[in-house]
């Protein structure tokens, strides 16, 4: 049996259907455009109902705007950047934008990621959990894509970024912890260049040593995933002094490094040694888990990207600027106990 074949309806064929121009059924789509309410109605509702819709292409060569927003993220194993990429996607078409997602290896695969989004000529870029150098960002404002850091900070200190104040985060942590008693602090630290991974240990380290405990130590994960976590637990042997409080640098470093240590060495979690996490994912509150963590502002930290994108997707002059909010409640769950002598 032979296959039917539907061709597209135009704009032409829809403007026949009204008895309408086609200037006249072209300005319905357009919130902007000078043209009688009732008119609009019209058309907006026999194209409802033949199944229209306007070809995006074609409208971006009278806008200029493609409505694209192009997303960079290279770290799709951190269950963190899925939820984000799923709930901010959804706040981004909301107000009428397409998500265009290209994932990228570090450090090699951005370029190429980058590269590749700016051929649909995204009205701007967002990206997540990597760093783009000074180069690249200035290779997507020079093409009118300027571009969004989100849970991170450029390199070079321009742009525009969202971020939690991780400082702050890593000082709740050491505060949390020196409270409760401990003395002997470690930091697990991930991808060394990241804003976030720098930014938590330097809270946490310095506050510790406000505090007046030794200088926390620090192990080099190397990467934000359960892997660099596990890997990081195995090594606590190594270290010259066994801490009794530790910050990792996310949750799924820390959920990595509380099996390390205690499936490799045979400690206990929280009896032996305390467990801060970073992030509060849906995994860190599973009952095989009970992930003690700091909680990123989430829904704040979305509202305010999507907020900056539809600003850069309607005006050519907005002032680059940094937003740092304040960190989500530190969740107390089942990996911290505490180590003063009262509580005993």
């Amino acid at each position: 049996m032979p296959k039917t074949k539907h061709n597209r309806i135009t704009v032409k064929d829809l403007a026949r259907d009204l008895g309408m121009s086609v200037s006249t059924v072209s300005r319905a789509f357009y919130p902007d455009a000078v043209i009688a309410e009732a008119t609009r109605k019209a058309v907006l509702k026999r194209a409802s109902e033949i199944g229209y819709r306007p070809n995006p292409f074609a409208q971006s060569l009278i806008t200029k705007k493609t409505q694209i927003v192009g997303m960079v993220v290279s770290d799709l194993t951190n269950p963190f950047y899925p939820e984000v990429m799923t709930r901010l996607t959804a706040l981004l078409q909301q107000q009428g934008m397409n998500v265009m997602l290209a994932s990228a290896q570090q450090p090699d695969g951005i370029d190429e990621a980058v590269d590749l989004l700016l051929t649909y000529q995204p009205d701007l870029m967002i990206v997540l959990a990597t760093n783009l150098k000074s180069h690249a960002r200035e290779r997507c404002e020079a093409a009118g894509s300027p571009v969004i850091f989100f849970n991170r900070l450029s390199a070079d200190g321009l742009g525009f970024g969202i971020s939690c104040d991780n400082i702050e985060g890593g000082r709740r942590a050491a505060n949390y912890l020196a409270d409760l008693g401990h003395h002997d602090l470690l930091y697990v630290s991930a991808f060394p260049d990241a804003s976030t991974n720098i930014e938590r240990r330097q809270g946490f380290c310095e506050q510790a040593e406000r505090r007046g405990l030794p200088r926390p130590q620090v192990i080099e994960a190397g990467e934000f995933t359960y892997g660099a976590g596990y890997a990081a637990g195995l090594s606590l042997k190594n270290l010259p002094v066994r801490p009794d409080g530790v910050l990792c640098a996310n949750d799924i470093v820390a959920i990595g490094f509380i099996e390390g240590v205690q499936e490799g060495i045979g400690l206990r979690v929280p009896e032996d040694i305390s467990v801060i996490g970073y992030d509060d994912i849906a995994m860190a509150a599973w009952p095989s888990h009970r992930l003690t963590t700091i909680a990123q502002p989430l829904d704040e930290m979305m509202a305010a990207t999507a907020e900056l994108a539809r600003e850069l997707a309607t005006s050519a002059d907005v002032e680059q600027r940094t937003l740092h909010l304040t960190p989500g409640p530190l969740v107390e769950r089942g990996t911290v106990a505490s180590r003063r002598k009262s509580d005993e």
